[in-house]
């Protein structure tokens, strides 16, 4: 197993797969109705957010249900690849966010982050952190008391048949490990794992599925 991502390889494969991510990726979107069904079980968002992050956006599956939920002052969407632009800009509806702000790039080399943040989230993307402690920390400096940070990732039971065969993976992390770099500067309110089964018909459907999704990076 490699233990961390070539972002640059990353960027590019996700960059092919814009188009076809949101129609390929059904687990990914139903991590993002999780994330935000857990904020509903722990009290709910308000109807009115004055300054949120999202990194790690993509083609905007958690954005568009995010909004759906609430309306936003500013709101600073990041992502490694700058083609996700048009993407956020088109899952905001009218008038739910005054100010939209694309920060492009590496999430974990922009310096200074937003500051004074009510909300930061993120969707499947925190697998692709290479020091994610040390992200977490300063991820805290710009988070104002009272906000949260929402977000999902993938386990260390992710393409378990694939890395079996012997095939390059990611070192993911055990829900302890998360908790603990979360945990290191926020409180944690709910934590929670869950396994999700894909299907498929064929190898080359499953080799397909994961083209459109960008994940072989």
């Amino acid at each position: 197993m490699n233990d961390r991502a070539d972002k640059q390889l990353v960027g590019r494969r996700f960059r092919r797969a814009l188009h076809t991510y949101n129609r390929s990726a059904q687990v990914q979107g139903s991590m993002a109705a999780s994330l935000l069904a857990l904020v509903a079980r722990a009290g709910g968002l308000p109807g009115y957010l004055d300054r949120v992050l999202e990194f790690g956006c993509g083609s905007a599956l958690l954005t568009a249900m995010l909004f759906e939920r609430c309306s936003v002052g500013a709101f600073f969407a990041n992502d490694l690849v700058a083609e996700c632009r048009p993407f956020v800009e088109a899952a905001l509806p009218d008038r739910s966010v005054e100010r939209m702000e694309f920060l492009a790039g590496d999430i974990e080399q922009i310096d200074p982050l937003p500051h004074d943040l009510d909300l930061v989230v993120s969707n499947a993307t925190v697998q692709w952190l290479h020091e994610p402690t040390l992200f977490f920390e300063r991820l805290a400096a710009s988070v104002r008391p009272g906000g949260v940070v929402l977000f999902s990732t993938f386990g260390t039971e992710n393409m378990r048949e694939i890395a079996l065969l012997g095939a390059a993976s990611l070192s993911y992390r055990t829900l302890d490990e998360i908790a603990a770099f979360s945990g290191s500067q926020f409180e944690v309110v709910s934590i929670e794992q869950d396994i999700r089964r894909q299907e498929f018909e064929s190898p080359e459907a499953l080799l397909r599925h994961i083209r459109e999704t960008g994940v072989n990076g």
